[in-house]
């Protein structure tokens, strides 16, 4: 044997066994390999698009459960007297009359701040509705097959075929009083069927898998085998579209509130304000424009932040 190998190689069942190579380094650390979702958090913390879209919505959600932090006005305090259509105050920053006032002399910074909690409220609620019941008709029907699929799928066919805002417009029509609540279910009978397409989706081709084809031989209940196995492999692509949809919306409260069939008065929000802001768009345009950017930064927001998860989840995007 030649003097080089002596060293490292040794008789069978004699002294120590032959040296292995060393793991490979992740960041300069010998470690094991990533998840998908370290992953994906390592790939976001490095993204400026995430960062950015992170921070705004975090001044955001901040604005919309404390708003005293930023601003001591009441929204609903009206000074006809003194404040008519008053023009912003530019260099003000953070008073009342920072935006200018509204037709009926109410602080447009103040209802900024406070009507975030009632836009915003809208979305997310909305948002966790319909990834729980879409995820759930979603597996449902990739699971199964069979009978269960076809009728769950012609149902899901059904709604997807209504307009999302003719339809939300024909059920809150049907509501004499259109609170939040009213808004937010109204929006979240509607607004399902896409993340049930998706769900089913990622199901059909999971559970084809092998770690699943075990369970089901090992005797694992259904119930187990879809929240254990199927549900925290299906649902990245369910993630990224309730974040997309989530700035969607956002804006379709604002609409709806617009056309005069979403919140109303007394209710501060930023839809309501663009509704009540249209008839002064040519004397005072900043009442109408001021709500509506602030629609727009955060919609825009939280697209931006499905699209940073969306790549950071995608192999194919990588």
């Amino acid at each position: 044997m030649p003097e080089a190998l002596k060293d490292t190689v040794t008789e069978p069942g004699m002294g120590e066994p032959i040296d292995a190579p060393a793991a490979e380094p992740v960041d300069g650390k010998v470690g094991k390999p990533r998840s998908l979702w370290s992953d994906a958090w390592h790939d976001l913390r490095r993204n400026p698009l995430f960062v950015v879209s992170g921070l705004l919505i975090v001044f955001l959600l901040t604005m919309a459960v404390f708003p005293g932090w930023f601003t001591s006005a009441d929204p609903r305090y009206a000074d006809l007297a003194n404040h008519y259509l008053q023009k912003p105050n530019w260099g003000n920053f953070f008073a009342p009359d920072w935006f200018g006032y509204d037709i009926q002399g109410r602080s447009i910074y103040a209802r900024i701040v406070y009507g975030a909690r009632a836009s915003i409220t809208v979305a997310l609620v909305v948002t966790l509705l319909v990834t729980v019941l879409g995820t759930l008709v979603g597996m449902l029907a990739g699971y199964f097959g069979g009978w269960i699929d076809s009728l769950l799928s012609r149902v899901t066919d059904i709604f997807f075929g209504v307009p999302f805002i003719l339809g939300a417009m024909v059920v809150l029509t049907s509501f004499e009083d259109r609170h939040v609540w009213v808004v937010i279910l109204a929006l979240a009978f509607l607004g399902w069927t896409s993340i049930a397409r998706v769900a089913r989706g990622s199901v059909l081709t999971i559970k084809q898998a092998d770690y699943v084809m075990a369970a089901k031989a090992l005797g694992a209940s259904t119930t187990r085998i879809l929240l254990r196995h199927i549900m925290p492999n299906a649902i990245a692509p369910v993630i990224v579209v309730a974040t997309i949809a989530l700035g969607g919306y956002i804006s379709a409260e604002a609409t709806l509130s617009f056309l005069g069939i979403g919140l109303a008065e007394p209710t501060v929000s930023w839809g309501v304000d663009i509704s009540s802001g249209q008839e002064q768009l040519r004397n005072a345009a900043f009442v109408l424009i001021i709500p509506s950017v602030m629609v727009s930064i955060t919609v825009l927001a939280f697209i931006m932040l499905g699209d940073a998860v969306r790549n950071a989840l995608d192999p194919k995007l990588r």
